[in-house]
């Protein structure tokens, strides 16, 4: 019984110090985790470069309304010469209703579709809330899950990756 009680006593069980190999395995785990994000981006980059397949989420599709065809048409024409889109559909009109300040809102819109690269949607989206008639500009993305591999690829080579 002294045995156990030396073994196990409250004392002696704080003295204990943490092997190296528990330390390294725990240092270890919190690195892979880490680093994971980093990794699974890096591998899906490869295996596209090298298969030439489309990365779900790479390119994106941007909706924007605006108030009438001319603001279309500069927004549209803005955001190619900066080239922030591979190409714009300028779409319809079309009737829309929304709460302003507390009140409902009707009005006529034009729809713009944007294919860009994910990664330049930030830059896209600020850029048209500086040249957008609008208060609060309708910006909206959706990420491209799939589609034409050749025509992904032509967004990418369309749009340059800063």
């Amino acid at each position: 019984m002294d045995w156990f009680y030396q073994r196990f006593h409250k004392d002696s069980l704080s003295l204990t110090i943490p092997r190296p190999g528990c330390v390294s395995i725990f240092l270890a785990m919190l690195l892979s985790l880490v680093v994971y994000p980093v990794l699974k981006t890096v591998s899906l980059q490869l295996h596209s470069a090298f298969t030439g397949s489309y990365v779900s989420g790479f390119n994106s599709v941007a909706l924007i309304s605006c108030p009438n065809e001319q603001v279309a048409k500069d927004i549209a024409r803005a955001v190619m010469e900066k080239r922030l889109a591979a190409g714009v559909n300028i779409l319809p009109k079309s009737s829309s209703m929304y709460y302003w300040k507390g009140e409902i809102e009707e009005a006529t819109e034009i729809p713009l579709l944007i294919k860009t690269r994910t990664s330049n949607i930030p830059k896209l989206s600020e850029y048209v809330r500086s040249i957008h008639p609008f208060e609060v500009p309708e910006i909206i993305s959706f990420p491209i899950d799939q589609g034409n591999p050749l025509f992904m690829k032509w967004i990418e080579e369309a749009v340059p990756d800063e």
